[in-house]
């Protein structure tokens, strides 16, 4: 069978960007589910069409069709029944990219259960903090570090009023036991694979609560991202018109499943697309690795973070095979141009940048019909009326910088979380006067392409100049010594702020006098020269936040004591 896009939209072809931007809508049903509605649906209509391939570093491979997860799921989603999970639940998967998350995330969706995917690299504070702020009624997690160990602590910790339950994956036996978890592999191997759609105060409503995701925390404790059953269908813009996925082809996002790059590029929009995704399970990350599997497993279509596209550059590629290939997209952070600049000069592919949160889908994004400009965002995705505001709330003119915002006036798009769960003061900064403040601040040029600047308050203010961290970095980067690095503002009695960097070297580089000035100077020659960095700083990483974002004000913290 096609993909199932046309159910959703009112067009599939479009000729031009403007077109697109003008003409594109949805179409959301009553009542939509995408567990039934659109994996059971495949499941039905095309049994053996490819949905997920998973792979890891010990040789263990597995291909699921949509049938087999339909089955699984079934299986999955009576099993939590059979302990107790209903609709409205907590539930909290930390499964790290074991294809049981699939199954899991498919199985609370069809019981209508909440779902909230968290990094497998929570620490005991973490975890105590997301139990008790979202009500988590059963945690489901990988037994691997120390993670049981750790949950069970957190438990010993707080005052809740029902027992956690508690769910453990293994090993592909079901064998092992931990005294009060059950086996996942065991106790699904027990269940029916029979899970009827429920009916009368069980069915699921477009509002009710789908997903939550914990966003990235810096200074503050993260914010529980709420978003509701319509969700999915926002992605379809995500997958189909910027990851540019077709039917049956294979697509690959590289994203731990705790974040919400996940849900952007390795389950919803995808899956409504036709195209399978690839998984790679790995325990530590290798670059070199990632383009073996997926050259391995023939993905065509790839999305990774500006990170790990900064890893590739400074390997060899030179014998690498990109034929399979045929689209590349990033998203996550801010492109650096150089890095956009090698890897087109390596593979032939021009990164197309995308951007958006964890409360959206893509908002603006390289899509198919533009020419990507390295550093630029791209431009507003239909159905979104993004406005650069500045701080009186005015729209700010050509060039000018102002807070990337989403106009509500006329209702909430598609794909726009629905409020910070149990945060009202949030919802209170985050949401007046008819829009959704991102915190993010952009400018735009004469041709409508969007230019990242920096969180609001990452910009430095130096001498009456204000300086986004971004633009830095990029310079830096397009030295050779620079692997990673992270700009912010350095207090300072005269100018207020100066420029600091902080710097990760790349491999075959020492720390030195001389490679500093060098790194100076060379600031000087790509950007302004009073953006230059007064202060560098040498370190072996950058703080981050556990889904691996630099965390600026970290440093600025430390800086300040």
């Amino acid at each position: 069978m096609s993909s199932l896009t046309k159910e959703f939209v009112n067009r599939v072809d479009f000729e031009s960007y403007e077109d697109f931007k003008e003409n594109f809508k949805f179409k959301v049903p009553d009542n939509f589910n995408f567990a039934f509605d659109v994996v059971d649906r495949y499941a039905e209509e095309d049994p053996e069409k490819i949905a997920l391939i998973w792979c890891n570093d010990y040789g263990d491979e597995e291909i699921f069709t949509f049938s087999a997860m339909k089955k699984y799921s079934n299986k999955t989603a009576n099993f939590f029944k059979s302990i107790g999970i209903k609709k409205g639940d907590a539930v909290m998967l930390t499964l790290k990219n074991r294809f049981e998350f699939w199954f899991s995330m498919m199985a609370l969706h069809k019981i209508g259960a909440i779902a909230i995917p968290a990094t497998h690299m929570l620490k005991i504070k973490d975890m105590v903090y997301r139990i008790e702020s979202a009500g988590v009624d059963m945690v489901v997690s990988v037994d691997e570090g120390d993670l049981i160990k750790d949950f069970e602590q957190s438990e010993e910790t707080m005052n809740l009023k029902s027992p956690l339950r508690k769910v453990f994956v293994g090993d592909k036996t079901g064998e092992k036991q931990i005294d009060g978890w059950l086996n996942f592999t065991e106790e699904i191997k027990k269940s029916s694979d029979v899970f009827n759609r429920p009916s009368g105060d069980e069915v699921t409503k477009n509002d009710d609560k789908f997903l939550i995701y914990f966003s990235s925390g810096t200074c503050r404790q993260p914010k529980m991202v709420l978003h509701d059953f319509t969700y999915p269908i926002g992605h379809i813009i995500t997958a189909k018109y910027w990851h540019n996925v077709v039917e049956d082809g294979i697509h690959h996002t590289s994203a731990d499943t705790g974040w919400a790059k996940t849900s952007w590029g390795s389950l919803y929009g995808q899956w409504i697309a036709g195209t399978g995704l690839f998984i790679y399970d790995y325990d530590r990350f290798d670059a070199l690795n990632l383009l073996k599997k997926v050259k391995k497993y023939k993905v065509n279509t790839f999305c990774a973070p500006p990170t790990i596209y900064r890893f590739l550059i400074k390997e060899d590629l030179s014998g690498y095979d990109f034929s399979n290939w045929t689209y590349a997209t990033t998203a996550g952070e801010p492109l650096n141009p150089e890095v956009f600049n090698k890897f087109y000069e390596i593979s032939g592919f021009k990164i197309r940048e995308g951007f958006g949160q964890s409360e959206t889908v893509v908002v603006i994004a390289n899509f198919l019909w533009l020419e990507p400009r390295p550093g630029s965002m791209g431009k507003i995705a239909p159905t979104f009326n993004i406005e650069l505001l500045d701080t009186d709330g005015n729209i700010v003119d050509i060039g000018e910088e102002g807070e990337i915002t989403v106009d509500v006036s006329e209702g909430i798009p598609t794909g726009l979380f629905k409020k910070y769960y149990r945060n009202e003061e949030k919802n209170a900064e985050s949401w007046y006067d008819g829009h959704y403040h991102s915190g993010d601040t952009a400018w735009v040029d004469e041709d409508d392409y969007l230019w990242f600047i920096g969180r609001t308050d990452d910009i430095i203010k130096s001498s009456g100049y204000r300086i986004g961290p971004f633009e830095v970095e990029s310079a830096l980067v397009s030295h050779p010594s620079v692997l990673e690095c992270a700009i912010t503002g350095y207090p300072d009695p005269i100018r207020g702020q100066i420029v600091k960097s902080t710097i990760v070297l790349a491999k075959g580089y020492e720390a030195s006098e001389e490679l500093k000035q060098e790194i100076q100077n060379h600031v000087k020659k790509v950007t302004a020269p009073y953006k230059y960095p007064r202060i560098v700083e040498f370190v072996n990483e950058l703080p981050k936040t556990i889904s691996g974002k630099i965390r600026r004000k970290a440093i600025r913290i430390d800086d300040e004591k």
